[in-house]
């Protein structure tokens, strides 16, 4: 499978990338930060045994989304899948108390992860369909007051996912929408961990059973 991967880097994404790469997905990586885009992929070469290519793709900077995505096509030679991981977090103090993380954090989470996944989709319409793998959260399931704005940007994200799979299912195009829940992370360091908190290879398992 030729997957364009946003997020593999980190976290939950890098996980998920090393299984693909195990099960010999060819995988092109887009990031913000190229020098960890860089150790990410030759990590992922040694588990895949071929080049895994990078390019700069930041959700704050959706002007960076069509020149990443036409250079994980070209690269591959066609795209059969596309993934996201990457997001922003922040806690609920935190965003109350600064404007500037607050904007970034429900851009990043929602309507630019959707202006992404809506130029992923063409591509991959285009192709003859394909998967767009998607992670939101369990936090935009309800309102919850530890959650409020986190949650309403992954709620909003959750509804979008929803919908292009009812709308554009019958064309070819298989949207999955993630949400793994509290998974012991870097985003999540210092926070109280719950006691059905779940490991990135096992989630990342779980998404590719």
């Amino acid at each position: 499978m030729r997957v364009a991967f946003l997020g593999a880097s980190r976290g939950m994404g890098r996980a998920l990338a090393r299984r693909m790469a195990e099960r010999g997905d060819r995988l092109f990586l887009l990031g913000r930060d190229l020098a960890d885009l860089a150790r990410s992929a030759a990590d992922l070469e040694v588990l895949c045994g071929s080049p895994v290519e990078t390019a700069a793709c930041d959700l704050l900077q959706p002007e960076s989304f069509a020149p990443a995505l036409a250079s994980a096509e070209r690269a591959l030679g066609g795209l059969d899948a596309v993934v996201v991981t990457a997001g922003l977090f922040g806690t609920q103090e935190q965003l109350e108390a600064d404007a500037e993380l607050r904007a970034r954090v429900l851009v990043a989470d929602f309507t630019n992860t959707v202006l992404f996944c809506e130029l992923a989709r063409e591509r991959l319409l285009a192709g003859g369909g394909g998967t767009l793998c998607v992670f939101s959260s369990v936090a935009g399931e309800r309102g919850r007051k530890p959650v409020v704005l986190y949650g309403a940007a992954k709620a909003g994200l959750s509804r979008y996912l929803e919908g292009l799979d009812h709308r554009f299912h019958e064309r070819g195009l298989r949207v999955v929408c993630v949400k793994p829940g509290f998974v012991r992370t870097g985003m999540t360091a210092g926070l109280p961990a719950p006691p059905f908190a779940g490991e990135p290879d096992a989630v990342a398992a779980t998404v590719l059973a």
